[in-house]
């Protein structure tokens, strides 16, 4: 197909075609003419995965760049989901020493005991770190003296989301399953936790 179909079949503008294929985010179609190129269903297969990476993913064009590259290497599946979720962004704060020390003394013997990896610099471990510091900023730490049991739902999670990532075959419905399974997978549990508080605070609290 030519790139006009391209557009057609994938729902992306000519325009912003172009700008992938300069970026590296989409392999160039085959040559016909110096002017004139074609393309695949291939081609529509990575567009989709392009505009999931960065419109429901919210990666940037440089590491959704990372992300295809891992795929065209063929990476191990672990090491593209390392990729994606490096990719993914995470909220961050910088808390002040004492509340950072204070912090890591809670998060650390748990990440240790559920024998996660990733610790000082790591992004995602930060982003940890500065939300139990927030808790201890703002005196409400109810929350984080019950980390361990926090962190046994989220290897529960974990062990559904691998599961249901697993079953996807190719390598770009992974990627697309992990990028569009945490965002939305985030909103939907988060929505799914709101629906229980109010479950378990009518029983709680009845009066």
């Amino acid at each position: 197909m030519r790139m006009a179909e391209l557009s057609r079949e994938s729902g992306v503008p000519v325009a912003t075609i172009k700008y992938y294929l300069r970026e590296g985010l989409l392999p160039p179609g085959e040559r016909t003419s110096p002017n004139q190129a074609r393309y695949g269903e291939e081609h529509v297969r990575r567009l989709r995965l392009v505009r999931a990476l960065l419109e429901v993913g919210g990666l940037t064009v440089a590491a959704a760049r990372e992300v295809v590259e891992a795929i065209d290497q063929r990476a191990p599946t672990h090491s593209l989901l390392g990729v994606i979720q490096c990719g993914l962004p995470v909220p961050k704060t910088e808390p002040d020493p004492e509340a950072r020390a204070w912090a890591l003394e809670k998060i650390e013997p748990v990440v240790r005991k559920h024998g996660w990896k990733g610790g000082p610099g790591d992004v995602v471990f930060e982003a940890l770190v500065g939300a139990v510091a927030a808790f201890a900023g703002l005196e409400r730490v109810e929350l984080v003296e019950r980390l361990d049991e926090y962190a046994a739902l989220a290897d529960r999670m974990a062990e559904l989301d691998l599961a249901a990532v697993g079953s996807l075959t190719s390598p770009e419905s992974i990627v697309e399953g992990a990028a569009i399974g945490t965002v939305l997978g985030d909103a939907m549990f988060t929505a799914l936790r709101r629906l229980a508080q109010r479950r378990a605070s009518a029983e709680r609290f009845r009066d």
